[in-house]
């Protein structure tokens, strides 16, 4: 690791890092640090998720605020959390000199923004009258709206994801580049137009109902036959409607938990997520916003949403934000994480990433990859953690005590991003691709089955998913206790059509 403290003559702080320590700000650490060097070349360290790059003494910016803002927006990019942090605290008079100093350069007026964005404050600066408008996050650099907002004030196209209540970034990765460059929407269409639409359509009433229980199980809940019939049609309905809007939120809360827990409104409440680890003793995973900020911050992600919608922002980018969105905001007492997956489901289906009429059992992969799914969740929450100041009383009541709207409204979420897209891939390749080949060559076997013995349906589905369980082969067992009216040749011919469709199921569990 780099020291920058024992050796202060070597390394130097500079743009997001050199304010962060000049003005003592609580904020999550940005996914670049930058250090200059009075001797050697430019590097780079990964370190715990953070890039640190070190630029030879040239680079070094200057000791002003402006210096250093303009070095971080070049250099460690654009950080809406880390600028509304600063500039509650620097005030306005040094930034008001900086823009004054360059009043049509680009970095100048796309901070002029974000003070005025971030803050609501208005800057004693004249309108600008001429030049050409410049786009406030590079797109290439960015996931951005294409159709900006012009605002004629600082001559800017407004790109934002959202607004300033809610406004989640997304950086252009190479792993997000090579996803979209895959085209999953063309493979997932590839994938279900090799089946029938009589298998399909079969097909889909068990992919609904794995997606049911995946989602719930993720969560350790066995949900009764009812609750997963609303759930199921609810899915069913996720490609028509545009649930993320405040009374149908409300309404699919109400649809999927249980009745004694429906909200009627956003939670009036401080909740949490955490766990028991001994008696009267807990471990606090994640502290949700505050209730009295959730009006304001749900508000800004409902228009986030649309903004996303009418802007033409990748679909699996859009579903991200806003899903995850949802889940880190908390906005219900239960049922948050079922809506944050069910919210994944709508927005793909409804930009008509997913084949039309085709269910995508994501939750099912979610499930399968434990570790990969908490990942996503904890990229976030246990970045803000050690910046919520909370107390517990003997109930496990929650007080937070600073303010902590800040740190929810402006969320880097190129993590969550990448973590859904790799679901996505996953969930196309095993779970839809996995089923309907179970399902073709459950209908091949049954066929072959029906030519050796005629017998019942019920009887066919217990041979073949009694030889899948044993590596396909009947078990002595279950053979007296089920099928004792065939015989050893016939048992043996039926064992050779179940081990013909299956064996890649076979070998792989076996």
């Amino acid at each position: 690791m780099l020291e920058t403290n024992k050796d202060k003559s070597t390394y130097r702080l500079a743009g997001y890092a050199a304010l962060i320590e000049r003005y003592d700000l609580d904020v999550i650490p940005n996914w670049h640090k930058s250090l200059v060097t009075t001797s050697g070349i430019r590097r780079i360290d990964s370190i715990r998720g953070v890039i640190e790059e070190v630029y030879p003494s040239k680079y070094w910016p200057g000791d002003t605020l402006g210096d250093h803002l303009e070095f971080a927006l070049k250099y460690d990019g654009t950080n809406l959390a880390i600028l509304a942090g600063l500039f509650q605290k620097a005030g306005e008079e040094a930034l008001l000199e900086y823009v004054r100093s360059k009043p049509t350069g680009k970095y100048a007026r796309r901070l002029w923004f974000f003070f005025e964005f971030l803050t609501g404050k208005t800057l004693p600066l004249d309108n600008l009258k001429q030049g050409n408008y410049i786009d406030l996050l590079e797109p290439d650099e960015y996931y951005t709206v294409t159709t900006a907002r012009q605002v004629r004030r600082q001559r800017v196209n407004d790109n934002l994801l959202g607004d300033s209540r809610f406004c989640p970034m997304v950086r252009s990765t190479d792993t997000l580049r090579a996803f979209e460059t895959a085209d999953l929407p063309k493979r997932c269409r590839q994938v279900v137009s090799s089946y029938s639409p009589e298998l399909l359509k079969r097909a889909l009433v068990y992919l609904y109902t794995k997606e049911t229980k995946s989602s719930f199980e993720i969560e350790h809940i066995k949900p009764t036959s009812t609750r997963t019939e609303r759930f199921v049609a609810l899915l069913q309905m996720a490609e028509q409607e545009n649930f993320c809007r405040k009374t149908l939120l409300i309404e699919v809360q109400n649809r999927i938990v249980d009745a004694r827990f429906r909200d009627s409104d956003y939670r009036l409440s401080q909740n949490y997520v955490g766990e028991t680890v001994a008696w009267q003793k807990g471990k606090i995973h994640f502290v949700c916003p505050k209730p009295e900020d959730l009006a304001d911050l749900m508000g800004g992600l409902i228009d986030a949403h649309q903004r996303m919608e009418e802007g033409g922002v990748s679909a699996v980018i859009h579903a991200a934000t806003v899903a995850y969105g949802f889940v880190f905001l908390h906005p219900f007492e239960d049922g948050n994480g079922r809506i944050h997956r069910f919210l994944i489901h709508n927005i793909l289906a409804r930009r008509g990433f997913t084949p039309e009429g085709v269910m995508f059992p994501i939750s099912a992969s979610m499930l399968k990859n434990p570790a990969d799914y908490d990942a996503s969740l904890e990229a976030f929450s246990r970045q803000i953690m050690p910046l919520v100041e909370y107390s517990l009383d003997e109930d496990s009541r929650m007080t937070v005590y600073n303010d902590t709207a800040i740190w929810y409204r402006y969320i880097d979420m190129t993590p969550q991003a990448e973590a859904l897209f790799r679901f996505i891939d996953q969930t196309i390749d095993t779970e839809l691709a996995g089923e309907l080949s179970f399902l073709a060559n459950y209908d091949k076997t049954k066929k072959a089955i029906q030519e050796i013995v005629d017998m019942p349906d019920r009887q066919i589905d217990l041979f073949i998913r009694f030889c899948l369980q044993n590596n396909g082969r009947l078990s002595a067992r279950k053979c007296a206790s089920h099928f004792d009216f065939l015989t050893e040749e016939e048992i043996a011919s039926l064992e050779q059509a179940v081990q013909s469709a299956y064996v890649n199921t076979i070998s792989s569990d076996g």
